[in-house]
């Protein structure tokens, strides 16, 4: 290129010429519409993670059965607050009892593991209909929490509690 750009005329005028680009073409034909991801079964996958848990989810239409490993959600988490946790990507969807969940999961503790599903139905729900990304986007669902425990250092008790002090 042997000619400098100055302004914005000046770079439309290049790409013009080298052909490169055409001046036609707009921001709304680049940036295409999501589409659903959906499987033969008519169902959306999606892996969810937190803490050490890794969960595997698929979710399709239904009447809002929730299955964790082979067993009901109340019965794989059993303290109120899990649930609670497990539930908020629908109600955030607002989708309360219209989708089946199927998840695996492996890996930490249960605190982790409903953050790891419920990271999982967010982006499972996402990918089954695009119109329910912004709101699970605006609640912060599809960011994985990347908080992590932290290691053991030599020297020290913990990761940063020291041991005892004794001055005598």
């Amino acid at each position: 290129m042997a000619e400098e750009i100055k302004s914005l005329d000046d770079l439309k005028d290049a790409v013009d010429a080298s052909g490169v680009a055409a001046a036609d073409t707009t921001v709304e034909e680049v940036a295409a519409p999501r589409e659903p991801v959906r499987d033969a079964l008519g169902r959306s996958y999606a892996t969810g993670k937190r803490k050490d848990a890794v969960a595997r989810v698929w979710v399709r239409p239904g009447s809002g059965k929730i299955m964790v490993n082979g067993k009901e959600m109340a019965t794989y988490f059993a303290r109120p607050v899990l649930q609670m946790v497990l539930k908020q990507a629908f109600t955030v969807a607002n989708v309360d009892g219209q989708f089946d969940v199927m998840a695996k999961v492996k890996g930490g503790g249960l605190s982790g593991q409903a953050g790891a599903v419920k990271h999982g139905v967010s982006k499972a729900l996402s990918l089954y209909d695009p119109a329910l990304r912004p709101a699970l986007k605006a609640a912060g669902f599809l960011t994985r929490d990347s908080r992590v425990v932290e290691r053991k250092k030599y020297g020290r008790r913990k990761a940063r509690r020291s041991f005892q002090f004794s001055k005598r």
